[in-house]
């Protein structure tokens, strides 16, 4: 054991940001060291808020969003980034994931007991007439963006919190923190070791049963995030949706009851999450086998577990 470890332990703090719960740890044998750490991870991810968010009018997203159709928007080099690297996981996922999903008419969707039957195909086709990744126009040498059609919304509920929890770690190594984690209500990402010197266990959320896993396993320096219809869905012709839609119908999916995925950097677990969902699992777990250093573990509505070929849970 290093002599941090030896007198070591976890200090954390819960605090609400980007509209989420935020779990905070930091590793260390210095309370007043790690809590100072803390001060400027949360301080990093409410600057990341104030740029993605889209309840401030003067937030670069929503800047983006008023000049929809208009004219293209200056943005900083990390927003353009961020928009740049959704847009490749858009095409990598065949639109399954989209940031322009902001441009949804929510109307139709209602995921609670009034909920009783589908919206008519063509009505929900058309409310998402305006999403589509395709017609986001970046500009590399400006760093600014053009949504080419009136009326588009981008929005970063799909990447933002991982993205937000990666720059809380990587302040929080800067200013010394050797082993933390940072949750995201549920986007996660750890490094380092615990307090005792071994990896972090994560566990995977039981779908069937609120606030309890059906299985763990050891973790250092990764992320996981997991989508899930268990907490919000409509059962509709004894059929179950989940409150994901498909951008390309419009509708609601279904077969898949959680997708929890495991990978480098809690921004990618975070955007691949959901479009594994929409995707569906032959298709979900065909491109995660193809991509290195990224797993993923799907249980659907029957509660089959299927795992890509990474990766063995019992």
């Amino acid at each position: 054991m290093t002599l941090l470890q030896q007198d070591a332990k976890l200090t954390s703090r819960t605090v609400k940001l980007m509209g989420n719960r935020f779990d905070i740890g930091v590793v260390s044998n210095d309370e007043i060291f790690a809590n100072g750490c803390i001060d400027a991870g949360i301080e990093e991810i409410q600057r990341i808020e104030t740029l993605l968010t889209t309840f401030r009018d003067d937030s670069q997203t929503n800047l983006v969003n008023k000049s929809a159709g208009v004219q293209p928007v200056v943005v900083d080099e990390e927003v353009f980034q961020l928009i740049s690297r959704s847009l490749k996981i858009s095409s990598l996922t065949q639109g399954a994931f989209d940031i322009t999903y902001g441009s949804i008419d929510k109307r139709f969707w209602n995921f609670d007991t009034k909920m009783t039957e589908l919206p008519d195909p063509i009505l929900a086709r058309k409310a998402v007439e305006l999403i589509g990744y395709q017609n986001v126009i970046l500009n590399p040498q400006k760093s600014s963006v053009f949504l080419k059609k009136k009326g588009m919304r981008i929005g970063f509920g799909g990447i933002g919190k991982g993205y937000a929890a990666d720059r809380a770690k990587q302040v929080m190594l800067r200013c010394g923190a050797l082993g933390g984690v940072v949750n995201a209500s549920g986007d996660l990402t750890v490094w380092g070791s615990q307090a005792d010197g071994t990896d972090w266990t994560v566990g995977i959320a039981n779908p069937n049963l609120a606030n309890e896993s059906f299985s763990s396993f050891a973790l250092r320096d990764a992320s996981v995030a997991t989508s899930g219809s268990y907490e919000k869905f409509a059962i509709i012709g004894g059929k179950r949706y989940s409150h994901t839609i498909d951008p390309k119908t419009g509708y609601p999916v279904s077969g898949i009851k959680s997708v929890t995925v495991i990978a480098p950097t809690a921004e990618l677990a975070d955007a691949m999450a959901t479009p594994i969902t929409v995707m569906g699992v032959s298709a979900g777990l065909s491109l995660i086998n193809q991509m290195r250093d990224i797993a993923c573990i799907i249980i659907t509505d029957d509660n089959r577990l299927f795992c890509s070929n990474n990766i063995r849970v019992r």
